[in-house]
């Protein structure tokens, strides 16, 4: 595997944002805590040492011992990893996503190897220290449409499950065999349907796959929906439903990155969380005027409480609520002894927005890493670009620019005829000049020709460049076809395109990304297979 590394910036594919905080502009500096470098570590390090509690440590590893064993088998290197986060000198670099069918698009991946290459880089650089990588489940998540499909090969593979609008995670997968597994490829590899045909959930699924493709690496795997873990909520809950504290950082926050030029991610509301309902729903806590109605309304239901029912409802079974994503990464550095938080661009914005809601609560603020961003090149497709006369980093050019590269690989005449344009209009000025003299009134005459004759030429530039283009039309529609397998719909191909569309024909493929991987280098990586 050749690898070769530009900016963000290069790519045209990054909000300006993320390429400002790549380029650590002063504007955002009030929006997070610590630049991701091997040295800001230390100090993380002692902040998060100070602060985390030892019940809470010993809360977690209870919990990841009790999902873990639902597993028909533990690879040694989480087991090693389940008894390290025991210890007190262990922390997490944590990654989190949506419970994607069959990991869903390639950026799942890059986020857990991203992880995973900075444990390792963190344990090097510090050697009295434990890191494990985590991969936080968003089981909690209610929106199905974004997860229940699949595109490998360039087909679309989707599972048309009832959206029951509850936590994903507590999906069952009846009919997803039938529906989905059954339609996919001879040789998908036998671990993408296993771990599905042999789990309950879809939060039961996604775990036994990510263990199966990760547990080799020590990645650990967490499902913060249940009781045991929900209640080192409840004083964030107690907070949310007396003072709406987090809208209010929110709102701040939110006034002072438009006032330095950028659009807040996500949107923040009075009450920043869901109600879990008996029917499996979960649905907005929201404040009702309505008289019939104390306070508080439970959305799409007929219930309500008064704020001190809803207190007691909180103390008592916190297991009933659930933070939105202004609360859940508050929920998350709660439960874990994390250094740093991994994700996508939109990821990282968002997180600008809660430094506030970290402060009020007195928790650490994790550092922010944007996750690895790649594009794989197959070794068929890289000598397709090599014959057009291109390099692997030309595909994030625009259009006409490859072209012109393609054009002139091919040997294709330039057409310009900026220099006739010039004699034209040097003849006309003479012909105006001698109007002039001989008799004004012609002026306007002779402009008009002039910009009859202007036409004429730039039209015929028009002409004579088509029939250039013309002459390497196969050439040009072998790069448009190129670019819509690797750029599929102009965006990036993490953004689509399924590992299996690597993995089939690649099994060595994360591990190919772990040696090219250099997180903390902050540069977009383009993978060319040899």
């Amino acid at each position: 595997m050749s690898v070769t590394t530009l900016s963000y910036a290069e790519t045209g594919a990054f909000s300006s944002l993320l390429t400002d905080y790549l380029a650590r502009a002063e504007a955002l500096q009030p929006f997070y805590h610590r630049f991701p470098t091997l040295a800001a570590f230390e100090e993380q390090i002692q902040e998060k040492q100070a602060q985390y509690t030892p019940e809470a440590r010993q809360r977690l590893v209870a919990e990841l011992r009790r999902q873990y064993a639902a597993l028909p088998a533990v690879n040694p290197a989480v087991q090693a990893n389940l008894e390290l986060l025991a210890k007190d000198t262990t922390f997490t670099i944590t990654t989190g996503h949506q419970l994607n069918l069959l990991t869903g698009p390639l950026y799942f991946i890059y986020k857990i190897v991203t992880a995973v290459k900075l444990a390792r880089q963190l344990k090097a650089q510090y050697p009295q220290y434990d890191f494990v990588p985590v991969y936080w489940m968003a089981s909690e998540d209610h929106d199905f449409a974004e997860i229940n499909h699949l595109n490998l090969f360039g087909k679309k593979y989707e599972w048309n499950a009832a959206d029951q609008g509850g936590p994903v995670g507590r999906l069952p997968l009846a009919g997803l065999k039938e529906e989905l597994l059954d339609q996919l490829p001879a040789d998908v590899p036998a671990l993408f349907r296993e771990a599905y045909a042999q789990s309950g959930t879809l939060a039961e699924a996604t775990r036994r796959l990510t263990h199966d493709l990760f547990g080799e690496y020590g990645l650990v795997s967490l499902d913060a929906d249940v009781p045991a873990l929900k209640q080192a909520l409840v004083p964030v809950l107690e907070q949310e439903i007396q003072a709406q504290a987090s809208n209010q950082a929110v709102q701040a926050a939110n006034a002072r990155l438009e006032a330095a030029g950028y659009k807040p991610q996500v949107y923040s509301r009075p009450l920043n969380l869901f109600f879990l309902t008996d029917g499996g729903k979960r649905e907005r806590l929201e404040y009702d005027a309505a008289q019939d109605c104390v306070q508080i309304t439970v959305r799409n239901t007929g219930r309500c409480h008064t704020q001190a029912e809803l207190l007691a409802l909180a103390q008592e079974h916190p297991e009933q609520f659930s933070p939105n994503v202004v609360l859940r990464p508050l929920y998350q550095e709660l439960l874990l002894p994390n250094l740093c938080y991994i994700g996508g661009g939109a990821e990282v914005a968002y997180w600008f927005q809660l430094r506030g809601v970290f402060d009020q609560n007195q928790v650490p603020f994790p550092v922010l890493l944007p996750r690895n961003s790649a594009q794989f090149i197959s070794k068929v497709n890289a000598g397709k670009l090599r014959k057009l006369g291109l390099e692997t980093t030309d595909i994030f050019l625009d259009l006409p620019t490859l072209k012109q590269r393609v054009g002139a690989h091919l040997g294709q005449e330039e057409v310009n005829l900026a220099a006739e344009q010039q004699q034209l209009a040097a003849a006309f000025e003479a012909v105006a000049a001698l109007a002039r003299r001989l008799d004004p009134t012609l002026v306007k005459a002779v402009a008009a020709e002039q910009q009859k004759a202007s036409g004429i030429l730039g039209n015929l530039e028009k002409r004579l460049s088509k029939a250039a283009e013309a002459k390497h039309e196969t050439a040009y529609q072998q790069l448009s076809n190129l670019l819509s397998k690797l750029l599929p719909n102009g965006h990036l191909q993490e953004r689509s395109d399924n590992v299996l569309n690597i993995l089939i024909n690649n099994p060595g493929f994360i591990n190919q990304l772990l040696d090219a991987f250099d997180p903390l280098a902050l540069e977009f990586t383009v993978l060319e297979e040899e």
